[in-house]
């Protein structure tokens, strides 16, 4: 056969596996989700072999979706690790034919301990079927290996099952956004839910303050000193209650020339020849989720929002390049 003939019969053959598992969610299907989800500890996923490599990532998906699950070998386990396994935890095994020697012999071990067994395999009349307490069948006719030997059509369906399981339970758990976020904070969706405005901002003597009064010149010093390319404005109580920026100064200058030296911060502010420059300045507070921060800037095409306290006073500068650093944008 044609090598790409070939290939499309693998993807025909493991999409026919995979969609007739469909019709399989049900009683048993539902049974497991009852045993997982009422189980004080941890699922138990092994597998040998190929069968084994996708219960790693059964594990792996179980546990990042809110159902703590760990992976056992089980020819480890025949030698201490299935020590790893307790009471209240429930096991997953992963065999097509069932009667995989390492896994039948953890059994009687599991069944000592008095823990639930949830079979995935493609025949629901082996040894492991019989000796389990669920069984998920995998109707498999043949594998898309042209010699119906290597696992391919049969570990593409277990693995679509077992993210089936994850997500379902998911739902029951009704595990939402922020929950995988807290699982995953080095991710995108993690530091886009979990980052706080407090996280990434400037603070303390890095952010740019002057009073109303203090004339032009007190307000370059400050501006060039803290290196943000903007200055908060604040009343005698402390109060935000304007912000000039470098582009404010290069207006000004272009408009009064040498006299803006002789201008106090507040006169500079209203003296802007940029409209928006009047208006009350953006703020934020300081627990707000840094994706809000991104949105603000976005809506209103600013580079910068300043950080106020429940009084009005900032305490901070948050800019897009260190959200953007931060990975949140």
């Amino acid at each position: 056969m044609d090598p790409l003939e070939r290939a499309k019969e693998v993807i025909r053959r493991e999409a026919q596996a995979v969609a007739a598992l469909e019709g399989r969610i049900e009683g048993p299907f539902r049974r497991a989700l009852d045993i997982i989800a009422a189980s004080k500890g941890r699922v138990i996923v092994t597998g040998m072999g190929k069968s084994g490599l996708i219960a790693r990532k059964i594990a792996a998906t179980l546990t990042s979706t809110g159902t703590p699950a760990f992976y056992l070998h089980p020819a480890e386990g025949m030698h201490g690790d299935v020590g790893i396994v307790c009471r209240g935890d429930v096991v997953l095994v992963l065999s097509k034919s069932g009667s995989t020697e390492e896994i039948f012999s953890l059994l009687p071990l599991f069944k000592r301990l008095g823990v639930p067994i949830i079979a995935m395999t493609s025949n629901p009349d082996s040894p492991l079927a019989r000796q389990s307490d669920v069984v998920l069948e995998v109707p498999v006719g043949q594998e898309a290996c042209p010699f119906d030997l290597v696992p391919t059509a049969s570990t593409t369906a277990m693995l679509t099952l077992g993210d089936a399981l994850a997500i379902a339970l998911l739902e029951l758990r009704g595990f939402v956004e922020e929950d995988f976020a807290l699982l995953h904070p080095g991710g995108s969706l993690g530091r886009k839910l979990l980052w706080l405005v407090e996280d990434v901002m400037y603070k303390g003597d890095e952010v740019p303050v002057v009073r109303e009064d203090d004339r032009m010149g007190e307000v370059i010093l400050e501006m060039t000193s803290k290196a943000l390319g903007m200055t908060c404005v604040v009343d005698r109580e402390g109060r935000l209650s304007g912000v000039l920026t470098d582009g404010d100064l290069r207006r000004l200058l272009e408009r009064v020339g040498d006299g803006m030296l002789s201008l106090t911060a507040k006169e500079a502010y209203f003296k802007s020849p940029r409209g928006t420059c009047r208006t009350p300045p953006l703020t934020i507070g300081p627990k707000e989720l840094a994706a809000k921060a991104v949105q603000m800037m976005e809506e209103h095409v600013i580079t910068e929002l300043i950080v106020v306290d429940g009084e009005g006073r900032p305490i901070g500068v948050v800019k897009w390049v260190e959200l953007a650093r931060a990975g949140v944008i």
